[in-house]
């Protein structure tokens, strides 16, 4: 999958899923984790940070719109598929091949940089940029 066809992803509160505000079920949502983990994450920084990041809390919480409840999700009970290999608990050998496949994306976008930029196409824009 190439980086310009990737779905945009926004940060918004999660309150469907959240406990108090849903901000911690956003970051996850947006960072594709696990929300235990956020929360897990936001209290240890809560009790050694003082009430910074309770304020960052708060501030998230205004800030950030809500999202809207998907219309699927209240009329039946739907199961949240994995996506993440280690989220599925998936084989490792399966893990390998989808990292073989990203590194193989990665490296077909690299090869077309690389012809660009070794191309006469490039060095004439470098030089119509200099004008």
């Amino acid at each position: 999958m190439s980086i310009d066809s990737r779905p945009r992803r926004s940060l918004m509160r999660d309150k469907a899923n959240g406990k108090i505000a849903g901000v911690c079920a956003g970051l996850a949502e947006y960072f594709n984790i696990e929300v235990w983990l956020v929360r897990i994450i936001a209290v240890t920084a809560l009790i050694f940070s003082s009430s910074f990041v309770f304020v960052i809390y708060v501030a998230m919480w205004f800030i950030l719109d809500e999202k809207k409840p998907d219309p699927v999700s209240h009329s039946q009970h739907t199961v949240g598929v994995k996506t993440k290999v280690w989220q599925a608990g998936e084989p490792p050998q399966r893990a390998f091949h989808d990292i073989a496949r990203e590194f193989q994306d990665m490296e077909q976008s690299l090869q077309k940089m690389e012809r660009y930029v070794t191309s006469n196409a490039y060095k004439l824009d470098r030089e119509l940029d200099r004008l």
